[in-house]
């Protein structure tokens, strides 16, 4: 019944405008997993469009006219391609793909011109993030053999039998490039999220915890492992999130980032060093009104980093006699190395870098060059023009915070008009509203642009909880979920509507993950809205503690477990102030979700219903927290416009 739903009804529901708006967006070519050779000659990235799920690697040259080449390694180019990682002597790359496969993944190497392709492994099961040894004859890469992976946001596998007897852990894995002897080095009992190479190839530094990896990765440790030997030391304990952990030049160091983290891959804290024996661990940004995303060690004593900073990015330095960050660059964009959807790097040197550029106006093309000089090198979606107007800066106070937001306008506006207005709410919640090109993988973005096309303003807020501010900030709706953070966002609305045509009478929100629970929280707290759209939202957090497959994240936020403090979890979920909503509301969610269950709708749905408030629910079959089929991302980006044009209009 449930495909019938989606399906049957879907022509019915796609608007003419609506198709050619997702039509143009789908043929977005996007650009992930940027990397750039040691030497910064040599780029090589995976390339698709966004309403595919087909991705190819590509490589050419910083310098020159010459376009890219696609690597030819299938007589297909239906294939899945992931991480390539360059070469020490910056002559080779190497990266996993899925042609020929049927799915599995095996890893492969081509020249630095796309020539002479060698595939190396016959490997089952689960593999990404190829690493080379610093002298050139080892590639070490993320296993899990024998079993899928990828992590929380893919969709859940169906759990039937006795429930939690099989724990596969990701192991590091090792090829020796002459032999092709493959060999698994860390120990079998923890699951390793991210390492890095110790600059003499014995040692690697990672992050891990015990299985099973997709729940485990809040509570993660720093270890050391000893290559030769396969035992793990931890040498650090922290008190909150860890990732990226990496060697500094001289090998005795450890540089990695600390922070309130909401979700495995998306990272964002405070910049730490620690020695190579777990001891003198320095917080070196305390105070630092930035979150830090990624971070590349130049010399012994200098960090090359990036960071959230406000709605925007910036490159910055760290120099360790004296604790200083000088900016090097800042900019309205989104720049981050490594975690999910990575798109920046920088050579060895750290001179020279590349990176997938865009705004809300922009759509995405890679660049090269010294840094904050970058060269434009590709020009695949130089046929795209955006269907709205240009996002304004928007920045507020409320209690005694700086706020800041991005105003999406639609393209025209008539002079006495006023407009309908939706507030999108960032997931997370720790994460950041950054200008990005409304098309990516998944589709997530596209209502911005579905709604501003349409004739909608769009506010989308970084209220307290978001990166970008430093931690303070991040941290300041720890045991206050829905608190503060509506406070600011309706703060936020005020100041829009008081400096633009927005007609205060029409206003809309929605949002995704946390910004879907927002906006059940939102509806249970105030009659402004005449319209929501839930998605993938936590109708309870008492119930939600015990139905998904990750409930370490919560221990940072609510300070204990819901057995403990279920006074803490009941003040925050909108379940408990039902009875307030008299918002239409449209509730959707992926079946398989094992970040927020497809129960939390449920329950939040069949509330509404029985309330007499007008909702429906929508379950897409098989789909996880990332909607992976185009058919479904469409549906959804159809049908949430729909319910607007009917509340707000």
């Amino acid at each position: 019944m449930k495909q019938f739903c989606v399906s049957c009804l879907f022509p019915m529901l796609l608007t003419a405008q609506t198709a050619q708006l997702t039509e143009q967006l789908g043929k977005t070519v996007l650009y992930e997993d940027i990397a750039l050779s040691p030497d910064g000659a040599h780029l090589a990235w995976v390339q698709s469009t966004a309403a595919t799920t087909s991705k190819q690697t590509f490589v050419r040259g910083t310098t020159g006219s010459e376009p890219a080449t696609m690597v030819n390694i299938a007589s297909t180019s239906e294939r899945t391609d992931s991480g390539p990682a360059w070469s020490p002597d910056s002559k080779t790359v190497a990266f996993f793909s899925t042609a020929g496969e049927k799915g599995q993944a095996q890893l492969w190497t081509v020249n630095a011109d796309g020539s002479n392709p060698q595939k190396h492994t016959h490997l089952n099961g689960y593999a990404a993030r190829p690493r080379w040894s610093h002298n050139g004859k080892q590639i070490a890469f993320l296993y899990i053999e024998g079993a899928g992976g990828g992590g929380p946001l893919m969709a859940a596998p169906a759990a039937t039998g006795v429930i939690d007897t099989a724990i596969h852990n990701q192991r590091i894995a090792v090829l020796d490039i002459a032999t092709g002897q493959l060999r698994q080095v860390s120990p079998p009992n923890l699951h390793i999220y991210d390492y890095d190479w110790s600059p003499d190839d014995k040692t690697f530094v990672t992050t891990a915890a015990p299985g099973p990896g997709d729940n485990n990765w809040w509570i993660a440790q720093i270890y050391t492992i000893d290559i030769a030997k396969g035992n793990a030391t931890s040498i650090y304990k922290p008190s909150l999130q860890v990732a990226v952990p990496r060697w500094s030049p001289d090998g005795k160091s450890i540089g990695f980032i600390e922070g309130l983290m909401s979700d495995e891959g998306f990272h964002g804290g405070d910049l730490f060093t620690i020695s190579a024996n777990g001891h003198d661990a320095l917080n070196r940004t305390r105070g630092h009104k930035g979150s830090v995303s990624s971070l590349f060690w130049q010399m012994p004593d200098r960090i090359l980093f990036t960071e959230t900073v406000g709605g925007g990015s910036a490159i910055s330095e760290l120099t360790l006699a004296n604790n200083s960050v000088r900016t090097i660059w800042k900019g309205a964009e989104d720049l981050h190395a490594f975690g999910n959807f990575p798109n920046f790097a920088v050579s060895k040197d750290g001179k020279f870098a590349a990176a997938e550029r865009s705004s809300f106006e922009t759509p995405p093309e890679i660049w090269a060059g010294p840094i904050g000089e970058w060269r434009q090198l590709t020009s695949n979606n130089s046929a795209h023009t955006s269907m709205w107007g240009k996002a304004e800066n928007l920045e507020w106070m409320n209690d005694g915070f700086d706020i800041q937001g991005w105003l999406l306008p639609p393209a025209r506006l008539e002079s006495g008009k006023k407009y309908p207005m939706v507030v999108l709410i960032h997931g997370g919640p720790s994460g950041a509203v950054t200008p990005d090109w409304p098309a990516s993988f998944g589709m997530s973005r596209a209502i911005v642009a579905a709604l501003a096309a349409r004739g909608y303003y769009i506010l989308m807020p970084n209220p307290r909880g978001s990166y970008g501010q430093g931690e303070d900030f991040t941290r300041a709706n720890v045991k206050d979920f829905g608190g503060g953070d509506l406070r600011d966002i309706l703060a936020g609305v005020d100041a829009a509507i008081t400096h633009y045509p927005i007609d205060s009478a029409r206003l809309g929100v929605t949002g995704w993950s946390y910004g879907g629970y927002m906006t059940m929280w939102t509806v249970t707290q105030t009659n402004r809205f005449r319209g929501a759209v839930a998605g993938a939202g936590i109708a309870n957090w008492q119930s939600y503690y015990g139905e998904n497959l990750i409930d370490q994240w919560m221990i940072p936020f609510f300070g204990t477990s819901v057995y403990d403090d279920p006074a803490v979890y009941e003040k925050s979920s909108p379940i408990h102030y039902i009875k307030n909503v008299k918002t239409p509301t449209l509730v959707i969610v992926g079946e398989r979700d094992a970040e927020c269950p497809a129960p939390q709708s449920y329950e939040f749905w069949h509330a509404l219903r029985t309330l007499g408030v007008p909702t429906q629910l929508i379950v897409y079959p098989g789909e996880g927290h990332l909607f992976i089929k185009p058919e479904n991302q469409v549906d959804r980006l159809d049908r949430t416009v729909a319910w607007f044009d009917k509340y707000l209009k």
